[in-house]
């Protein structure tokens, strides 16, 4: 069986993850691509991501694709989480994972209206939602509280979980606008505040064409085979959130070849996907919480020093902004309140990396300006670094 080491899945990550300064792009569309999916629950998430493999990082040009080209889209997806997709890449995803999301939702939803013993269904769900949307298109836009205001059965109270330790009384607004946005229906536009806020105008929006969600599988398999191979099977059905049986038919759709990695793990790659990546030029990467490069795989093994875990990951194993030397993390960092920019190596790498580190936290603080960066999920090294 072919063997494909470490090294060289870590020279793959500074090419097809467009990390090595030879291979930054120009086009917000192809990092979103590259890496097939941007993780996007922490809003700066996808800005940082994006223009960490940017030529020319702008914050505009993210704005851009997103809300006036909507060539990025944000879909409530993989492992029930929010990504940021480019629009060919939607469908796909939206047929293999965020269909089935958008289901769950909406039972979840009509479970709790019915437990609340007020005569709330399907019909009342179907009536607020129609109200929404009708608001919404005369308005263009508008916030969440701004829709409450405007749609009377969005300020409706309910009872969940009666009867048990966890029953509480809640609004059911921003269930409703949730499930309407897991179906398609409504979008995120422009947030109330700068890049980092996570507080989101709403807007109309259609539906993805319905496809064949084994197809859509197969499609998402392959992409995320040429981003992340070699990778094993359960690295994908992490990834994805699908199941075991789903997950082999998508490699198998694909003709996903086997290999042998590092550990002893058999790993697959795309078709064809054999030859060894030419090394990319030494390259240093201060990457965000949450990155697609560092949450592409359930084992982070041949990247990710075990020792550096506990330092760099939160208790529910979401891991913070980190610092990378020529494809594996070896520290992390964090933005102190003052603006400054603070590093820590974990990793004794020689001292060839510090200027390459500094580097690029001198071109960080260039395009991030004045905006101030506290990462959603915070990890013990964040925390310590901006006591």
């Amino acid at each position: 069986m072919y063997r494909i080491d470490d090294e060289q899945r870590r020279a793959r990550i500074g090419r097809r993850h467009l990390l090595a300064p030879s291979a930054h792009t120009r086009s917000v569309v192809a990092v979103a691509d590259a890496v097939v999916a941007l993780h996007a629950t922490d809003a700066a998430t996808v800005y940082l991501s994006a223009c960490a493999r940017l030529i020319d990082p702008q914050v505009e040009a993210v704005e851009r694709a997103l809300y006036e080209d909507v060539a990025l889209v944000r879909l409530l997806s993989m492992r029930n989480t929010l990504f940021t997709v480019s629009a060919a890449v939607a469908p796909s995803v939206d047929a293999s994972n965020a269909r089935t999301v958008a289901t769950k939702e909406r039972s979840k939803l009509l479970k709790h209206l019915r437990e609340d013993g007020n005569g709330l269904d399907e019909r009342w769900l179907a009536d607020a939602e129609r109200q929404t949307l009708a608001t919404l298109t005369v308005r263009g836009r508008a916030t969440g509280s701004e829709l409450s205001a405007a749609v009377p059965a969005l300020r409706t109270k309910i009872t969940v979980f009666p009867g048990t330790r966890q029953e509480a009384v809640q609004g059911v607004a921003s269930r409703v606008i949730r499930v309407l946005a897991a179906d398609g229906r409504i979008r995120r536009d422009r947030p109330r505040g700068s890049w980092t806020s996570s507080q989101f105008r709403w807007t109309a929006a259609e539906p993805w064409p319905a496809s064949d969600p084994a197809e859509a599988r197969a499609e998402v398999a392959r992409r995320w085979l040429h981003a992340y191979g070699p990778a094993t099977e359960a690295d994908l059905k992490w990834w994805t959130g699908w199941g075991v049986r789903e997950t082999r038919a998508a490699l198998a759709s694909v003709g996903a070849e086997e290999v042998l990695l590092d550990n002893g793990a058999v790993g697959r790659v795309a078709p064809g996907d054999l030859d060894a990546e030419p090394s990319p030029e030494p390259w240093a990467a201060l990457l965000p919480g949450l990155d697609p490069s560092a949450m592409g795989w359930a084992d982070r093994g041949f990247q990710l020093p075990a020792g550096h875990r506990a330092a760099l990951f939160d208790r529910a194993g979401n891991i913070g902004p980190t610092v990378w030397w020529n494809g594996g993390i070896v520290g992390g960092w964090a933005q102190r309140g003052n603006g400054e920019l603070v590093w820590r190596l974990l990793s004794d790498v020689g001292r060839d990396v510090s200027p390459l580190v500094e580097a690029e936290a001198a071109r960080l603080s260039a395009w991030v300006g004045a905006a101030r960066i506290t990462p959603r999920f915070r990890t013990p090294l964040e925390r310590e670094l901006t006591a």
